[in-house]
């Protein structure tokens, strides 16, 4: 490969971790064209771009990251690797894991990083799949808060007048305290 298609590659790849802040690195190695197709159009459907890189390219991408989480996912640099780019932190391992359960050994979970943490290891994959994504954790913030304010309004709709009143009366109590 001449450098400057060298050089094309590994800006490529900067610009899809730019633009894509998850990954995880797989083994599709020993996949036939129709397995290989229909994983391709599951990732796509899932919103994952895969690609596939050659390891000494991407090791110098994470290289030039100065990152040292991304300096841990190195060694998962052997043999065939793919790139699984991703917004959503857990879509991929929930499709590794669905092709798992299908009984297929591939892909197979090689490392991944997510939200800056590097996984690195096939048995990090149960908790890639319950790691939550920013928007949940927010909606899960904001169910808890409201849950308080939704009771109080509750109590004060179904006891009419007169829970205005008690409420009332209470917090003069406490005032005068």
């Amino acid at each position: 490969m001449k450098k400057e298609l060298k050089e094309q590659v590994i800006a490529a790849i900067k610009a899809n971790i730019a633009e894509c802040p998850n990954f995880y690195i797989v083994d599709i190695a020993g996949l036939n064209a129709e397995d290989t197709a229909k994983l391709r159009r599951d990732c796509f459907n899932e919103g994952i771009k895969l690609t596939v890189v050659k390891n000494t390219l991407f090791h110098k991408v994470i290289k030039d990251a100065q990152n040292a989480e991304m300096d841990l996912l190195v060694p998962a640099l052997e043999g065939n690797s793919a790139i699984m780019y991703c917004e959503a932190p857990a879509t991929p391992a929930k499709l590794i894991k669905k092709y798992n359960k299908a009984g297929s050994e591939k892909p197979a979970l090689k490392a991944a990083y997510v939200q800056e943490c590097a996984f690195v290891g096939a048995d990090k994959l149960q908790e890639l799949i319950n790691i939550k994504s920013r928007e949940e954790l927010i909606g899960e913030i904001i169910g808890m808060l409201q849950s308080p304010i939704q009771n109080v309004l509750s109590a004060l709709q179904n006891g009419g007048g007169q829970t205005i009143a008690g409420l009332v009366k209470t917090l003069e109590e406490k005032e005068n305290k």
